[in-house]
C-alpha cells in the first residue's frame, strides 16, 4: 500500500529544524510516520526516536518506515509523552508539530521533562499550522513564555505561514 503524501506542515517544519546527519531526534505526537520518513532522509548516523499515544499511529509509523525501523535508525514506541522514559542528554534535537498541550494549558511537566532528555545546548521546534493569522498569533504569543518558564532560550518565532517556536537548552 503506498504511503499517503506527505502533509506540507511537515515538510516545511523538517526543514526549519536545520538537522544534522548525526542528530538524535525525538518527535512527540509522530502520528502515521511521515515526518519520521523526511527526517531519517537526512540522517546519516544519526536516530529519530517517535512517540504517539496512539497504537494505530504508532503501528502505522512502523509500516511506513519500515526499512528505517529494521535499519536502527527509527524507534517508535506506544506512550504518552508524560510517560515516556528517556535517558538525560538523549536528544540532540525534539519537535513536535499540531500538538496542543504546548499551548492550550500550562506545559510545565512536559517541558521539564524535555529540558532533561535534550543534550546541553539541544533544541526544542514547536510547530502548528493554525487555522487562520488570529489563532497563529495567539500561539505565538502564549507559548514563548511559558518555554522560557522552564529555562529555555527562546531563539525564533514565527507565525506565518506555519508557527515556530525554537528554543535552546540553556
Amino acid at each position: 500500500m503506498p504511503a499517503a503524501a506527505t502533509p506540507d506542515r511537515l515538510v516545511r517544519a523538517v526543514e526549519m529544524m536545520g538537522l544534522g546527519p548525526a542528530d538524535r531526534v525525538l518527535e512527540i505526537g509522530c502520528g502515521r510516520g511521515a515526518a519520521v520518513a523526511l527526517v531519517c532522509e537526512r540522517l546519516a548516523g544519526g536516530t529519530i526516536t517517535a512517540i504517539d499515544r496512539s497504537h494505530t499511529a504508532t503501528a502505522a509509523a512502523k509500516e511506513r518506515n519500515t526499512a528505517a525501523v529494521a535499519a536502527g535508525t527509527a524507534v517508535l514506541h506506544t506512550t504518552a509523552l508524560e510517560d515516556a522514559a528517556f535517558e538525560d542528554g538523549a536528544f540532540d534535537q525534539v519537535f513536535a508539530v499540531n500538538v496542543n498541550l504546548f499551548w492550550v494549558r500550562s506545559p510545565a511537566r512536559e517541558l521539564r521533562l524535555i529540558s532533561r532528555w535534550l543534550a546541553p545546548g539541544g533544541r526544542l521546534h514547536l510547530f502548528w499550522q493554525a487555522p487562520g493569522e488570529a489563532k497563529a498569533a495567539e500561539i505565538a504569543v502564549k507559548v514563548p513564555p511559558a518555554v522560557t518558564a522552564e529555562g529555555f532560550h527562546v531563539e525564533t518565532v514565527t507565525a506565518s505561514p506555519l508557527v515556530h517556536v525554537q528554543a535552546r537548552r540553556s
